[in-house]
């Protein structure tokens, strides 16, 4: 009986952790509010005299009512407590929209979240089918009173996991080939993306950014008076992907993980731009997770391929959670 190589194991298991990371929830893709302020208290400006230069009157916080958009970076999937329905939608009572509306103190009538994981740009104006039942339009949540709205969404419209994904599969593969003597690939999964000189995620974010874009218009219509931010997603490797050695192994291509980096900035270079065309607010979730990538150890902010127990693989968990919120909250009080 021969013996399986240790890194095609590698490889087929972390193959298989990425699957079932995309599987999770409807078949894509616990913490405190302490720590965060409450809503800046109102002073009256002091008189300037002849020597003073006025002081600007701060932009109120929004009292709400707010209602939080997403797929289930924001909906915080596996991430206890887990509330709401459809349960489907693995939405946590202590995700990133939770915090700021506790932050903000709002009363439970005024926060809606109807993020859900698994969700495209389309289900913002289309039920959403989940292994829990549907989860209505997001947009239905909003009306002419609304006055904050959050929006993470984009990622699963780009299929950043499925591409996650194939890119462990195409690793393995070239592993495998390399074991037999044909030679490994400096970046097998960069070749099949780029292929025919046509860079094939570019496109999908490209055409995610249409979407979106279309989505922010039809919020600022319904929701006229609505303070409205995007919010991007975490950095899920760092800088240098060479460092993830213990963490990911060996197996996967180092140029392949600077593919994996270089497309996720492109995702939230598109959100960065589309929201700043619809007058939103654009909220870098990257740069403050600089240093708390999956590769970070007890410091990360978004679980590996091989999560701690409980946990969604390649998903913020709740130490990710509560940064994004303090994001957000900076974003907020201006």
């Amino acid at each position: 009986m021969t013996t399986r190589p240790a890194a095609a194991v590698t490889a087929a298991g972390l193959a298989a952790v990425l699957l079932a990371a995309c599987s999770s929830g409807s078949g894509s893709d616990g913490a405190s509010g302490k720590g965060f302020a409450g809503a800046l208290p109102a002073h009256a400006p002091a008189t300037p005299t002849a020597t003073q230069t006025p002081t600007p009157t701060p932009t109120p916080l929004p009292a709400g009512p707010y209602v939080a958009l997403g797929d289930s970076y924001t909906a915080g999937i596996k991430i206890a407590p887990q509330v709401g329905d459809p349960k489907g939608c693995d939405r946590s009572g202590a995700n990133y929209p939770s915090l700021v509306a506790k932050a903000l103190g709002l009363a439970p009538g005024q926060f809606q979240d109807v993020s859900c994981s698994g969700a495209r740009t389309g289900d913002l104006t289309s039920p959403q089918q989940t292994n829990g039942g549907a989860n209505p339009p997001q947009l239905d949540a909003l009306t002419p009173a609304t006055r904050l709205v959050t929006v993470g969404i984009g990622g699963n419209d780009a299929g950043f996991m499925e591409v996650v994904t194939q890119c462990a599969k195409d690793n393995l593969v070239d592993a495998v080939k390399g074991l037999v003597g044909s030679g490994r690939a400096a970046s097998p999964c960069r070749d099949r993306y780029a292929a025919g000189g046509t860079d094939e995620v570019q496109r999908k974010v490209d055409a995610a950014g249409d979407r979106l874009g279309r989505a922010l218009k039809e919020i600022a219509r319904r929701s006229p008076q609505a303070r409205v931010y995007v919010v991007g997603y975490p950095a899920l490797l760092p800088a240098d992907p060479a460092s993830c050695g213990p963490v990911l192994g060996s197996t996967l291509a180092p140029a392949d993980l600077g593919f994996l980096v270089e497309k996720e900035q492109q995702l939230n270079g598109m959100l960065r731009k589309r929201a700043e065309s619809a007058g939103a607010v654009f909220v870098d979730a990257a740069t403050p997770s600089a240093g708390h990538d999956m590769c970070a150890g007890g410091a990360r902010w978004v679980e590996p391929p091989f999560p701690a127990p409980g946990l969604a693989a390649i998903h913020p968990n709740a130490k990710g959670q509560e940064a994004v919120a303090a994001v957000v909250l900076k974003a907020v009080k201006g």
